[in-house]
């Protein structure tokens, strides 16, 4: 803040309680609105007075030293020094605090000082050199909280992130000799000993959490490794603990996020500590009742994300089912409330690909049909603040039912084709009319693609394989995938369903000027492309789908 700042900001301060012996000076007539007769004249004369007065006082102000190798080790060594008095003083006297309360102050007055080390994180390997870091780590462990929360704050700064991008070798340094110290496993001892209730403890576990993210966010393998030190345990017990709402509880579902997104080995972990269980326990209290505050929402979609990063392993699909998690998602489906369209996005990723044969089979046993379809007619709209939009929604409706169509087998897949016929092929004509919406999606994307190409060839340039990988995942993300998606399952219905399904196709696609060329061409070249060449599976899907394309052809 500049002298200019300073002054405006003392002008603007409100008026001061003059003591009664004093008062009679500051006296004046008032008018017959009760209003004060001074001159605005005269106060501005005061304000100009005291104005040159703080001006003198700033100006007189000694400039603090800039922290420098020398200064940052007298500091150092002061704070070493203050540490074995202490330890000293409680050796000495363990049953009497009164003897060992001011060295304790003092070590604390030391660690706030130290703070000033956050402002040049290009002599954090002094700090390391001195072997300062494992000291502080050690004190986590003081017996006094007080202290150990006043080392968390400081670890805290000298983390954040944008301290360490402004010096890599400091930043690699530092992070490095924490690592060697433990320093994860020492902030879940610190924080399961720290009482929440106490808004300096809740702040002590709230910065020892935000060390944890500064340094994933550096290095995302902290991540994998943060997992064999208890961290994810203690996420759980936290978020399961019968305590009000707060910032803490918003934090630890981030944190949770952050371990899981990315990193598949500790979706294995998760399922290991009945994780899966926990995270539908936690989401059940949003089955009939929406989050209160935007904090709230936040949390819930943590715990939706969280949920949907575990199921990319088949294991924790098992768990999932075991756990009754598609009967939860079935209620939120029909309850309407903020929760069902992330309910929609975890079903997605529990019943897609092989491993999800079993999940699909058992929503259409718990009647999750009934639930499913009157949101494949009509997308719902997801609330804003969920971060979901209606494309997205619409997506992962769709494939969810592509999943059923193509896992589900013998009275499961009669029930799911059998809704097609239903209300005089309602859901057959969505069909058709999804298919032309991506189709038009995908057309308005190829014509990008295309000038792309021309430009390239414009300028004597020619389109490598990798160019060709990035235009079609281009494709894919601009609605290929879901066209294809959509006419996969229109193919299936008319191949397996009912027998009035492929003429009511075949029927709206003639009115509409379509053919069934564009969908034999989309679905060739969605065979072509899955999997890789050599993998079993990806063959057989392959010429599952040939198959279908030559009986809907035939």
């Amino acid at each position: 803040m500049d002298i200019g700042e300073i002054l405006t900001k003392i002008t603007s301060l409100p008026a001061v309680d003059v003591p009664a012996d004093d008062a009679s000076q500051f006296k004046r007539k008032r008018d017959d609105n009760g209003h004060s007769s001074r001159s605005k004249k005269s106060a501005s004369e005061m304000n100009a007075a005291e104005q040159e007065r703080i001006l003198q006082m700033v100006e007189n102000e000694p400039e603090a030293e800039a922290l420098n190798e020398t200064s940052l080790k007298k500091t150092i060594l002061q704070f070493e020094k203050r540490v074995y008095k202490n330890q000293e003083m409680r050796i000495k006297y363990p049953d009497m605090p009164e003897k060992f309360m001011e060295s304790e102050v003092e070590l604390n007055d030391t660690i706030q000082e130290m703070h000033v080390i956050a402002t040049a994180p290009d002599l954090y390997h002094i700090l390391i050199e001195l072997n300062a870091v494992q000291s502080l780590l050690q004190l986590l462990n003081h017996d006094n909280t007080d202290i150990s929360i006043a080392v968390v704050d400081l670890l805290q700064e000298m983390t954040d992130v944008d301290t360490l991008t402004e010096s890599e070798d400091g930043a690699n340094v530092l992070i490095d000799a924490l690592l060697q110290g433990q320093i994860i496993a020492l902030l879940i001892q610190n924080m399961e000993r720290l009482d929440e209730t106490v808004r300096e403890e809740a702040d002590g576990v709230h910065n020892s959490l935000a060390i944890v993210e500064n340094m994933t966010e550096l290095r995302p393998e902290i991540c994998i490794e943060s997992s064999t030190t208890g961290l994810m345990q203690f996420l759980f017990k936290r978020l399961k603990a019968k305590l009000p709402f707060d910032a803490n509880k918003l934090y630890c579902s981030e944190i949770l996020a952050i371990l899981l997104q990315d990193h598949p080995e500790n979706h294995g972990t998760l399922g290991e500590i009945e994780g899966i269980d926990l995270l539908l326990q936690q989401l059940a209290t949003f089955k009939r009742h929406d989050p209160n505050s935007a904090e709230e929402i936040e949390l819930m979609e943590n715990l939706f994300n969280c949920l949907c990063s575990s199921l990319m392993l088949p294991a924790n699909r098992d768990r999932f089912l075991k756990g009754e998690g598609l009967q939860l998602m079935n209620l939120m489906l029909r309850e309407k409330k903020m929760s069902r369209c992330s309910a929609i996005k975890v079903l997605n990723h529990a019943m897609s690909g092989k491993e999800g044969i079993d999940n699909c089979q058992k929503f259409v046993d718990i009647l999750g049909l009934r639930s499913i379809f009157p949101l494949f007619m009509k997308t719902p709209k997801p609330s804003k603040k969920t971060g979901l939009n209606l494309q997205e929604v619409e997506e992962h409706v769709i494939s969810v039912v592509g999943a059923m169509v193509k896992n589900c087998s013998g009275a499961q897949e009669q029930r799911l084709y059998s809704k097609f016929v239903e209300n005089d092929h309602e859901k057959v004509d969505r069909l058709v009319e999804l298919h032309f919406k991506y189709l038009e999606k995908v057309r308005m994307a190829d014509l990008k693609i295309e000038k792309e190409k021309q430009d390239l060839k414009f300028f004597g340039g020619t389109a490598d394989e990798d160019m060709e990988e990035q235009w079609y995942l281009q494709r894919l993300e601009c609605g290929l995938f879901t066209l294809q998606l959509v006419d996969f399952i229109m193919v299936s219905v008319s191949v397996n369903g009912p027998p009035g399904a492929k003429q009511r196709v075949l029927q709206i696609l003639s009115m509409r000027g379509g053919s069934t060329k564009n969908i034999r061409s989309i679905m060739r070249e969605y065979a072509g492309n899955i999997g890789e060449a050599d993998d079993p599976n990806s063959r057989e899907e392959q010429e599952r789908i040939l198959l279908l394309l030559e009986k809907f052809a035939s």
